[in-house]
């Protein structure tokens, strides 16, 4: 499976996914017209291993709701990701057997690195 998870109106997706340049096979979900579903969010969990790891503490309403008090387990994460997009942390690239979560500059250049091998 080839899959990518992002938001359209996130300019940080958008300068991501413009630089690595991907290939049409790519199956794109734009999570705030598509939101995440169990189906998603399960296959997700299964590459990643747990729900925090996919968990975006940087979101707007992570703080808000001031949810970092809270003493947060793996199924309040999956509640969380299952009712508003902007709890997962993106981009989340599948491709194939291996899985790419977040924007740090490592994770970016490693996902470049397996989408375009040789360059």
């Amino acid at each position: 499976m080839k899959k990518l998870f992002y938001l359209s109106n996130c300019s940080t997706c958008k300068r991501i996914i413009k630089g690595w340049d991907l290939p049409q096979e790519v199956i794109l979900k734009d999570i705030k017209t598509e939101p995440l579903n169990l189906s998603d969010l399960k296959e997700l969990h299964q590459r990643s291993g747990s729900y925090q790891a996919l968990f975006s503490r940087r979101a707007k309403l992570f703080h808000e709701r001031q949810l970092g008090a809270e003493d947060l387990d793996e199924s309040r994460y999956k509640a969380l990701l299952l009712e508003h997009y902007t709890f997962l942390k993106r981009p989340v690239l599948i491709w194939e057997d291996e899985i790419y979560i977040g924007s740090s500059k490592a994770t970016i250049e490693q996902a470049y690195k397996t989408l375009h091998p040789g360059d």
